[in-house]
């Protein structure tokens, strides 16, 4: 009986399971494909009106406005064609409801662990996933979260069978939390609320100068005895893994790309950024760039400018810092999906559109070193693209007809659109 109960809960696990999967991943581009008539948005700040764009196998082969049309053409007339968005520093498909422990997998136990990878823990199925890509976002950097040093990241396409036909760039960086050097009263143990020194700040930094200096040592031992840890921090040094520091504070910001570049660390990049606009001479000089947190945030302190997180991009970009935008914060993975209206955002404090479009696609693409493939509309990179109905950075008019990832025409239904057809339908009966 106990046999019986077990193996038919199973059964039903299972097939509950395959009837709520993901939507299956899009087979390998057969034939030419043309989108023909729409407005291009190339991703560099420029636009193609009355465009004409050519893509074989997953390759766009030609683009502009007078070249014949090949295999099978979709006609975008009054349309708008995009490249994918690239969502950085996130930590989609590793984790799914964040009120069940056990589906969340971004953070591992340990405090310097850069060898945890997090494209092992990527799960291809996540129905978040599948939500980003009616909105465009069709590549994400997935990032371990916590600790000092938290892992490695990759870059993976967002419709694949699993963690290996989705990576783009596998180990792309190491990521780090920098310590704060001040720290603000607890107030649950009775101490103010206001921000104060925060006394282990140099033990902190010293804990991370020494980490650096034994894995560059590491590095350059003939004879290594085996550390994982110390092997993955490998890349940092011969420049094939980017740094990615998350730090706010200006302080803090000046002491982790000080520091990383006196012990050798050839590409830094800064994540969070808050007061990055404080020190932007620095940052350009040092050819710094700046993952911006989430705009859609409030000020971090009573006298901040009110619209600070909405301005911040602007500020940066008209010093000429290469900035991207990332969504980090709360339920951060289903925000992902609203990052073309993060975008559409800074339009309203005085940025143009299309600089604003290259802060979610070129730029991301530069900072990420996916750039030779990604992040642009142009001929010898990847198709991955999609047309909307309207402007993709105003979620009133993104509406997306077809989704392009490698060529692969990707489906547009979710989890989410195939409740709100069944919904519609009873409404719409009544």
């Amino acid at each position: 009986m106990n046999v019986f109960y077990k193996i038919t809960t199973l059964v039903i696990v299972l097939i509950t399971s395959v009837s709520f999967a993901q939507q299956t991943p899009a087979p390998k581009q057969t034939q030419a494909i043309t989108i023909k008539g729409a407005t291009a948005h190339i991703g560099d700040g420029s636009v193609l009106e009355n465009s004409t764009i050519v893509f074989e196998n997953g390759k766009i082969t030609a683009i502009g406005t007078a070249i014949p049309t090949k295999g099978n053409v979709i006609d975008a007339t009054g349309k708008h064609v995009y490249p994918g968005i690239i969502a950085p520093v996130s930590t989609l498909g590793l984790g799914e409801i964040d009120a069940v422990r056990p589906t969340i997998d971004d953070d591992e136990i340990g405090d310097m662990i850069p060898n945890v990878r997090s494209l092992i823990a990527y799960n291809a199925e996540s129905k978040v996933v599948e939500s980003m890509r009616p909105n465009g976002v069709l590549l994400a950097q997935v990032t371990p979260q916590g600790g000092r040093i938290s892992g490695t990241s990759s870059i993976v396409q967002l419709d694949a069978w699993n963690w290996e036909d989705a990576a783009v760039k596998v180990d792309d960086g190491i990521h780090m939390n920098w310590p704060n050097s001040f720290k603000r009263g607890r107030w649950w143990l009775g101490e103010d609320r206001g921000y104060k020194p925060n006394k282990n700040y140099e033990k902190d930094l010293d804990e991370i100068r020494s980490f650096l200096v034994n894995a560059k040592a590491y590095k350059n031992t003939k004879e290594q005895p085996k550390n994982e840890a110390f092997k993955a921090m490998k890349g940092l040094f011969d420049g094939s893994k980017t740094l990615f520091i998350n730090a706010n504070g200006e302080k803090e910001m000046i002491d982790a790309i000080t520091t990383a570049k006196e012990h050798g660390v050839k590409n830094v990049v800064i994540v969070g950024g808050y007061e990055a606009h404080k020190i932007a001479a620095f940052l350009k000089k040092n050819d710094i760039s700046v993952l911006i947190r989430r705009v859609h945030s409030l000020p971090q302190r009573e006298d901040d400018a009110y619209d600070l997180p909405y301005s911040l991009p602007k500020l940066l970009t008209d010093a000429g810092v290469l900035v991207g935008l990332q969504a980090n914060g709360r339920m951060e993975r289903m925000n992902t999906r609203n990052m073309p209206f993060y975008a559409g955002h800074l339009v309203s404090q005085g940025m143009d559109k299309e600089k604003a479009l290259q802060l979610i696609t070129g730029n991301t693409a530069k900072i990420l070193g996916i750039d030779d493939s990604y992040g642009t509309l142009e001929k010898g990179k990847s198709a991955t693209l999609f047309i909307s109905e309207g402007d993709a950075l105003d979620m009133r008019t993104n509406i997306l007809t077809h989704v392009f990832i490698d060529g692969r025409d990707v489906s547009l239904e979710t989890h989410q659109t195939e409740l709100w057809k069944r919904y519609m339908g009873k409404y719409e009966g009544k």
